[in-house]
């Protein structure tokens, strides 16, 4: 495992001041259009929609598609290390680079990439604060070009499915052992009012609701208008203030897909400095569709 980067000025003095307890986990737009050419970075853009690199992205950036590049395809699981070891070697990555990731929709699948690398035990990789939508609104360059890099020879080690990532058993378990369950839906999909969020098709599981015990934190409370994270004594207020939670807790997150959870693993994890956070990737697709799974509509009592 490498160290997150030591490029000048890292960690970020913009994002220090947020007062994080991992701060070097973030770059601010600013610190990234300083070292936009820095041979040492490589940019991976993870979008919901996966038309718009396409349309325009950081320069020196390359397109990760979270359908294509992480997934397997045929087995509800993400790639192995065969698969990861051949996706770096294409886009030049290797433990040597700092990889920073940005994406649409407030990073969600910006992070859940990030989750995915952390899976294969590849340490050395940022998440740009505010993402493409940050930078854009700034009206920082962009282009339409598609970099390319020398292959390298990355080494993939095994893929750890223990140590951030829960499966249905285990979460079932956490659930009958009372411990902390953060449903990071919209307030809709928790009651069981609706399947997915508003404005989304209604399809993917059979029955609405959420997990017994569960509490709803709808991922993107941590986030400020502009996309970026909150500052730390907002994320305390919400986590540890409304929610109770403390960093030592064993907590377990998940959402619809894994993706929105991941935002929030991210920010317990990195940002409050939790010690034991998991990411359960099967979520309410495998849990609501799950034979004698339990589920409560409405609000927890």
């Amino acid at each position: 495992m490498t160290p997150v980067t030591t490029l000048p000025g890292h960690p970020d003095p913009a994002i220090a001041a947020k007062g994080y307890a991992h701060p070097e986990r973030l770059v601010s737009t600013a610190w990234l259009a300083a070292h936009l050419d820095h041979p040492a970075l490589r940019l991976l853009e993870c979008n919901e929609d996966v038309l718009l690199y396409g349309v325009e992205h950081i320069p020196g950036a390359q397109p990760l598609d979270w359908h294509v590049d992480l997934n397997d395809a045929v087995e509800r699981d993400y790639v192995d290390r065969a698969g990861f070891q051949a996706l770096l070697r294409a886009r030049g990555i290797d433990a040597s680079h700092t990889v920073v990731f940005y994406g649409d929709k407030n990073n969600w699948w910006a992070t859940y990439a990030f989750w995915v690398f952390q899976l294969f035990g590849f340490d050395n990789a940022v998440v740009l604060d505010g993402g493409r939508a940050k930078w854009l609104a700034e009206g920082r360059p962009t282009t339409e070009a598609r970099p390319a890099f020398p292959p390298t020879a990355y080494e993939a080690p095994a893929r750890d499915d223990t140590r951030i990532r829960a499966y249905l058993e285990d979460t079932r378990r956490h659930m009958a052992a009372g411990l902390p369950l953060v449903d990071v839906r919209s307030p809709q999909e928790y009651t069981g009012e609706k399947l997915h969020m508003p404005d989304y098709p209604q399809e993917g599981t059979l029955r609405g609701g959420h997990i017994p015990g569960a509490r709803s934190v709808p991922w993107a409370r941590a986030a400020a208008p502009d996309g970026t994270f909150l500052h730390a004594a907002a994320l305390r207020a919400l986590y540890e203030g409304d929610q109770g939670l403390r960093p030592e807790d064993p907590v377990v997150t998940y959402c619809r897909i894994g993706e929105r959870s991941s935002h929030t693993w991210f920010v317990l994890t990195y940002l409050l400095g939790f010690t034991n956070v998991r990411n359960y990737d099967g979520s309410w697709t495998e849990w609501g569709n799950a034979v004698r799974a339990p589920i409560r509509k409405g609000a927890e009592p």
